[in-house]
């Protein structure tokens, strides 16, 4: 079989793709997002149920869950603590579970859209070392909103436009370090804020920025609809490229260094770090 390898320096991926086997049975939906856990297991986030598929890190089907609980999948985030966060963006609702799919938090009232307020249509959502909530309330609003971590709503920041603090469809979201990390999707930006909702600066060269990922090592994964991802440090300095052979709607990064992405219908695809 020919590889197909993609990065350069320290980022060399081999392509998996598709990721993931299913047993009899079941079949594929629409996959929006990807996360791991503590562990190196994989959470595929797809419109269908079960909308939760649980992998080994060799593609095998552990388990699923979710059946007739969630409407629409869009953004999933996966806490140190293997808390289990979801928006259930046509439901206008972020959902928080553990690993095996027990309901611990709903935030956003069911069906009932909000106007720059909780919720209309959600995209994504981050959660701070301290376990406070951001989420980009990206569809029908064009703004942030954050919550403690037992869901009491602080604030709400952002309008619909172009100047700093203002989105055109915020799709990713990532926090780390007292910085709020936001793909503002049509603005072909990330904007960064601190957690008081300060503006700070703004990444450009992207083209619709759908999703970003920060490592531990402080290392930013942002994929866009070149195809591409960039791997950039936190000063936005450059660390390579990479074109992604499949949609990245939704990527994470495991404890090993390997590269998940979800590609709507285009599936799971894995880049085996080298």
């Amino acid at each position: 079989m020919t590889k197909f390898i993609v990065g350069t320096g320290e980022h060399i991926y081999e392509i998996e793709h598709p990721f993931g086997t299913l047993s009899l049975g079941l079949s594929w939906g629409n996959t929006s997002h990807v996360s791991t856990d503590s562990s190196g297991k994989v959470y595929v986030y797809q419109r269908k149920d079960p909308p939760i598929l649980i992998f080994g890190g060799e593609g095998h089907l552990l388990g699923s869950w979710g059946d007739g609980q969630l409407m629409d999948a869009h953004g999933i985030f996966m806490t140190p603590n293997d808390e289990v966060f979801v928006c259930d963006r046509d439901a206008h609702q972020v959902v928080k579970y553990d690993l095996q799919g027990n309901l611990l938090l709903k935030l956003g009232r069911r069906d009932k859209p909000a106007l720059q307020k909780p919720f209309n249509h959600p995209a994504d959502i981050a959660v701070s070392m301290d376990g406070d909530i951001f989420v980009a309330d990206g569809y029908a609003n064009s703004c942030i909103h954050h919550f403690s971590s037992n869901g009491t709503h602080i604030k709400s920041w952002g309008s619909w436009g172009s100047g700093p603090g203002q989105f055109i469809t915020p799709h990713g979201i990532w926090v780390v370090n007292d910085r709020v990390y936001v793909c503002d999707r049509e603005n072909n930006r990330v904007q960064i804020f601190d957690t008081n909702a300060v503006y700070i600066t703004e990444w450009t060269g992207f083209f619709h920025p759908m999703d970003i990922f920060i490592n531990s090592e402080n290392v930013a994964f942002v994929t866009d609809q070149v195809p591409g991802m960039t791997i950039l440090d936190l000063e936005g300095k450059l660390i390579t490229r990479i074109r992604t052979p499949f949609n990245a709607h939704g990527v994470w990064v495991d404890i090993h260094g390997n590269i998940y992405s979800a590609g709507n219908e285009e599936l799971v695809t894995k880049y085996r770090k080298l």
